[in-house]
């Protein structure tokens, strides 16, 4: 296999080995669902973060739901 380099990123670079496989539709859609997944965990982990650092309350969603805009 050819080796690749510079300007394709580390997950670029694992990404286009994996699709050298050939995958499935099924496959992908699998595959498509796992990233999906991973980057939501991410972001979801990153928000909690935030809430949890400026103290945020439960008490506080409520009024911003509440409000009009």
């Amino acid at each position: 296999m050819t080796e690749l380099t510079l300007p394709l990123t580390n997950i670029q670079i694992e990404l286009m080995r994996l699709y050298s496989t050939g995958l499935t539709e099924i496959e992908m859609d699998e595959l498509k669902s796992l990233l999906s997944r991973f980057y939501a965990e991410k972001a979801i982990a990153k928000a909690n973060e935030v809430w949890d650092s400026r103290g945020f309350t439960d008490a506080d969603m409520d009024k911003w739901l509440d409000e009009k805009s």
